[in-house]
């Protein structure tokens, strides 16, 4: 849709007069379209991680956030912040004792837009879409007009894009790589156009099989598959891990004789991400770089 809900613009008018929000409204794009809202909230609720992570590194004021983040690098704004439910599961009671100026969904949490509009003016900004990187760092200049924080926005987007070139030096002629998630005993890939896929995108790192399915949860494999893929580089998210599940590791999951006969296992060229950062808080500005960070160091301890 064009244009989102009437009543939330109107909504984030009366409680802008009512001393929140500044009662100008700022148009920003956003998973349904283009949306009008106040800006300068002073109450913000976020129910997606990557939404937290992005407005946290803006020093949105966050007054509820879900009760578990999954992420290290936010566990101040869990302490600081009050629970308001979880990914899947808002508790709307406390949300509407809060007052909050504004919500930001997104993801997990995008299934509640209709019902989160009726206790304050909400954005759905989930993050999907074949460009990962360019629809993230809409979400941060977005988010940076919100705030009435536009240089900030910039700022972080020129450290950003620094690492990027960075990461990209390092990967340069290193071969290719294949994308895997394991969940227990399971094992998935992910290609260019998977939640996964910009690592691939916006590095220009060459996939060692192309035309991999972009569904949500990847393509389930065999470990003959990968074997007989021979990826130069294994790129490896533990689902479990980002869950807090103590199910089978990805590192037992992958040690067979089967993955043994790779380059990349036979090299050493296997890179386990921080599955939290990139499964759960995907898309958000501080996640994207700490998984850059994570790319950068790998590569370099490659052939």
């Amino acid at each position: 849709m064009a244009i989102l809900n009437f009543r939330i613009f109107l909504t984030a008018l009366v409680m802008g007069a009512a001393g929140g929000a500044s009662a100008d409204p700022v148009s920003v794009p956003t998973y349904r379209g283009i949306a009008e809202v106040a800006n300068t909230p002073s109450k913000i609720i976020a129910l997606d991680i990557a939404a937290v992570d992005t407005l946290h590194a803006l020093n949105a004021p966050l007054i509820g956030v879900p009760s578990k983040l999954y992420v290290n690098y936010l566990d101040s704004v869990g302490s600081a912040a009050d629970p308001v439910g979880t990914l899947f599961e808002p508790d709307f009671e406390a949300m509407a004792r809060m007052q909050a100026d504004l919500i930001v969904a997104g993801g997990r949490s995008s299934k509640q837009f209709d019902a989160l509009t009726d206790i304050a003016p909400t954005l759905d900004m989930t993050i999907w879409g074949e460009d990962h990187v360019a629809t993230a760092l809409q979400r941060l200049h977005s988010y940076g007009k919100i705030l009435s924080k536009p240089e900030a926005a910039v700022s972080l987007e020129q450290a950003f894009l620094a690492k990027l070139a960075k990461a990209k030096s390092a990967i340069s002629g290193k071969g290719s790589a294949l994308i895997v998630l394991t969940n227990g005993p399971k094992v998935s890939v992910y290609g260019k156009g998977s939640r996964f896929g910009w690592l691939h995108a916006a590095l220009d790192l060459p996939e060692t099989v192309e035309g991999v399915d972009a569904q949500t949860h990847g393509e389930a494999v065999s470990f003959e598959f990968i074997s007989n893929a021979n990826p130069d580089w294994l790129i490896v998210v533990d689902r479990a891990a980002a869950i807090g599940l103590e199910n089978q590791s990805a590192k037992v999951t992958l040690d067979n004789a089967l993955v043994a006969q790779t380059t990349a296992w036979q090299k050493d060229q296997i890179i386990y991400l921080n599955a939290a950062n990139i499964y759960i808080a995907g898309g958000g500005i501080q996640s994207m770089s700490h998984t850059l960070d994570e790319i950068i160091a790998g590569f370099a301890s490659g052939a």
